[in-house]
């Protein structure tokens, strides 16, 4: 039995004990038998383990107690862990909902005192309209967030500087904290215990302009630190320079900062901005940084390093960051901005001019990237592969930069147009320059001896949902692309390796697998390894595995998600995934087109879904055809393609042309999906067979009827379905109906649910699919053998057997029924229908 000792438990140093309720009883346990069970918990803390029990044998102390008691003691010793954890959570959610309790008692009292400006005003408004007859409007609500004229002062003076300085401390402030900018919440961002934040957009002011405020896990300082480094944050920002630094004589610093963004799309230039950055302590211990744009048309590096971009304007905005009792800060955050929209074609306006893209790319952008760091950092984020978060963030930063890149081939960058062929929009560049290395080790660096060539172009897409789209191109590869060219851009990273397309011939087996790497803290963006399996053609190494990695980021899948852009960007790979692995991204950008509400600029001339930009003129608005009523429901997006391609000097002219001919084939195949995708399909283009068209009814119609009058039974349950209703049941019908042309080469037109999922396609690819593919041998050999049957009495019944599905998966089944379906009109064939009883993937 345990030493019966007569005090309760002290420190372990004086000889301590511990005690516990056992069947109704304390059992109590001296200091050195605590100590030698803290020892084996410590070492082997699952109760299961043998390990602790071979440490409890080999331990002469713990001999004397009995085996029950020990176990009774960890799992006391358990619970008391868990009541730790338990306890420290609470507090750590407990300080975070005091914070926010804060943050938003402030932020009502920053309402009511809008609402009481408002109130003002209108009455104000409201008097002023009784004396007069002529407009007038109150300066003072424009006051605050009008770019102050400080022009006159010396930028060169570190007086003036200072002045500046504090004047866009102030008129930030205003806008974080007060009501100089009239903000409303942001549609769609509803704050809740699970929001990253509260975020609000400007209403009629002055540019674009966008708000957050949000609780973080993090220090002040670091939150600072890492805000202030906007490249590794802001997708859209290539460079950001300090040029001067010097201290403001308060314990802040002043910098001049030169920052360079890339352009969305390939039809207008990109960005740039001359700003002042101050950086200051405020008396209640709040960290703030501030910026706003430097005046004067020669303020900047010079004309040259410029020359590509046009300067925009930043309005004062920043960051004030508060620090939490307890640990944390409160951060709130402002981005206004003047993107001079008029320099950009009409049609992209609404881009330029939407403070619903501004909070999307950058605010809440900010604010989600410290929220993703402070979780990494306290390590509550796990990613796959074993691969630190930092270096998956690394891999999708130059995913993007390097996307970017090939969009706005900038020529400080080494990058020159070709002749590029105006009729198709497809523009040709080569970077003879460009060095694929992830890092500055020499030695992982890839360089070639003609350089990397892209082909790229932008369309315009119309009431095509961009998450719906950009979900299709990634989970459905083989639909747009082609894996010979694929191979092609994997083989030519391997040094040394130049091969044009064709000379090695692979099979794509339709397998597309995806690994998933990780995920941004609300899954707006995904990285991820994808590999698709082929095989080659080739008699002398047909055994011999083609197989393609692809690392991929893909982002706005999310179809509630307001003002963000959609994309799926990836480049090949090798398959031991280094960390310094040099990459040459390709992809797809879609921007949806934020119109303003009642613009008639939005009622477009027809109802094409897609459609190439051409005629996109720089300059004043032009007046548009009125279209039709449905036309204020049409959304409008701008994708934007880019693929590169390394290639050896003498290879340059075939690599073009091969490029060239490649983004048209994906610009077709991308018009074709958008048109099926469109809520609003134009019935004279793509399918027409689409469920619940005219003509899809019809063609429903005619299969019932022609079942029933060669097999003498109805293919549905109820014989008195018609129209809708019809279409409907045979949709979901719970066999697998196909139906083929009757051309040399048969392919199919139509599928209800079932074939689709049997064939694992979609409506738009079902047209390139042809009959002979989807049977094996047998099943080729069954259907010859029984063609002249079902030509001649109309139906035939082909045995059981097995087929294949698009993705290479064997597709079973019990029995298949084949008849021919008649046109109503002229009794003549229109199609084979074929309906696979009772199918299953093998």
């Amino acid at each position: 039995m345990a030493m019966a000792v007569a005090h309760h438990r002290e420190s372990s140093s004086s000889g301590s004990i511990d005690k516990h309720l056992d069947s109704g009883k304390y059992v109590r346990y001296t200091a050195e038998q605590v100590e030698a069970l803290e020892r084996v918990y410590a070492e082997c803390p699952k109760p299961s383990s043998l390990r602790r029990q071979q440490l409890i044998r080999e331990c002469p102390i713990l001999s004397n107690i009995e085996p029950k008691q020990i176990k009774v003691w960890f799992q006391n010793r358990r619970c008391r862990e868990k009541q730790r954890k338990e306890a420290s959570r609470l507090q750590t959610v407990n300080r975070k909902l005091t914070a926010m309790n804060k943050l938003l008692m402030e932020e009502n009292d920053r309402l009511q005192k809008q609402v009481s400006q408002l109130v003002c005003e209108n009455g104000y408004m409201r008097q002023q309209l009784q004396t007069t007859s002529a407009a007038t409007t109150d300066a003072s609500c424009d006051s605050v967030v009008t770019t102050p004229q400080h022009s006159m002062r010396d930028a060169n003076n570190p007086a003036g500087l200072l002045s500046i300085a504090e004047e866009t401390l102030t008129e930030f402030l205003s806008k974080a904290t007060g009501t100089a900018v009239d903000w409303v919440q942001m549609p769609g961002m509803k704050p809740g215990p699970d929001s990253v934040g509260i975020f609000a957009i400007s209403q009629s002011c002055s540019g674009v302009a966008a708000r957050a405020c949000g609780l973080v896990s993090l220090e002040p300082t670091k939150i600072a630190e890492i805000l202030k480094d906007r490249p590794s944050w802001f997708r859209e920002c290539r460079s950001l320079e300090v040029f001067t630094m010097f201290p403001a004589g308060n314990g802040g610093t002043i910098e001049l900062v030169y920052t360079q963004t890339y352009a969305p799309t390939t039809l207008a230039p990109a960005r740039d901005f001359w700003t002042l950055r101050y950086t200051t302590s405020l008396e209640n211990g709040s960290l703030v940084v501030c910026e706003r744009s430097l005046s004067g048309s020669g303020s900047g590096p010079n004309a040259a390093a410029a020359a590509q971009f046009v300067r925009a304007e930043m309005l004062p905005s920043g960051y004030l960051i508060r620090p939490c009792e307890g640990g944390g800060s409160i951060i709130h955050i402002v981005d206004h901005l003047n993107l001079e929209a008029w320099s950009v074609p009409e049609v992209l306006r609404p881009l330029y001019e939407s403070s619903k893209v501004v909070a999307q790319k950058m605010t809440i952008a900010a604010l989600r990237y410290i929220r993703q760091i402070a979780q990494e950092t306290s390590g509550e984020v796990v990613y796959g592969l074993g691969r630190q978060p930092a270096v998956l963030r690394t891999f999708s930063q130059r995913l993007s930069r390097g996307f970017n890149d090939a969009v706005n081939g900038f020529n400080d960058d080494g990058w020159t147009v070709l002749n590029c062929d105006g009729a198709e929009d497809v523009i040709i560049a080569v970077n003879s320059t460009k060095n694929l290395s992830g890092t500055s080790n020499p030695a992982s660096s890839l360089t070639f001896l003609g350089g990397i060539l892209c082909a790229k172009a932008s369309m315009l897409l119309q009431n095509v949902p961009p998450a719906v789209l950009v979900r299709f191109l990634r989970e459905h590869r083989s639909e747009w692309a082609d894996f010979n060219v694929d191979a092609y851009a994997a083989a030519s990273l391997k040094a040394g390796s130049y091969a044009y397309p064709g000379m090695r011939p692979t099979r794509f087996t339709g397998s597309q697998i995806i690994m998933p790497l990780g995920h941004t803290i609300e899954h707006e963006e995904m990285l991820e390894v994808i590999r698709l399996e082929g095989h080659s053609l080739a008699q002398e190494d047909a055994f011999a595995s083609r197989d393609i990695h692809l690392l991929q980021i893909c982002s706005g899948i999310d179809e509630n998600a307001v003002g963000a852009c959609s994309e799926l960007i990836f480049a090949p790979i090798d398959e031991m995934f280094p960390d310094d692995a040099p990459l040459v991204p390709s992809g797809f950008r879609i921007v949806p087109l934020d119109s303003k509400p009642g613009d008639k600029k939005d009622a477009t001339t027809s109802n094409r879904t897609l459609d190439l930009t051409s005629g996109l003129e720089v300059g004043p608005a032009t007046t548009q055809g009125a279209g039709d009523a449905s036309s204020s429901q049409n959304t409008r997006s701008v994708l934007t393609i880019a693929f590169q391609f390394p290639f050896d000097s003498n290879l340059q002219d075939n690599v073009a042309v091969m490029a060239r001919q490649y983004v048209r084939s994906v610009i077709s195949s991308v018009q074709r999906v958008a048109m099926a995708i469109s809520p609003g399909m134009n019935p004279n283009v793509g399918s027409k067979l689409y469920p619940g068209s005219p003509e899809a009814l019809t063609l429903a119609h005619w299969i019932c009827q022609s079942y029933s009058y060669y097999l003498g039974s109805d293919l549905l349950r109820s014989d008195s379905l018609v129209g809708d209703s019809m279409l409907k049941s045979l949709w979901h019908h719970q066999d697998a109906i196909l139906c083929c042309s009757l051309k040399s080469l048969p392919v199919f037109i139509f599928a209800n649910q079932a074939g689709l999922d049997m064939l694992e396609t979609t409506l738009v690819a079902l047209q390139d699919i042809t009959l002979d593919k989807i049977f094996d041998e047998s099943g080729r050999k069954a259907l010859c053998a029984d063609f002249a049957k079902l030509m001649q009495q109309g139906y035939a019944y082909l045995p059981a057997g097995i087929c294949m599905s698009t993705m290479g998966r064997h597709v079973s089944y019990e029995q298949a029924i084949a008849w021919k379906v008649l046109a109503a009109e002229d009794n003549t064939v229109h199609c084979l229908a074929f309906s696979f009883i009772n199918w299953s993937f093998v």
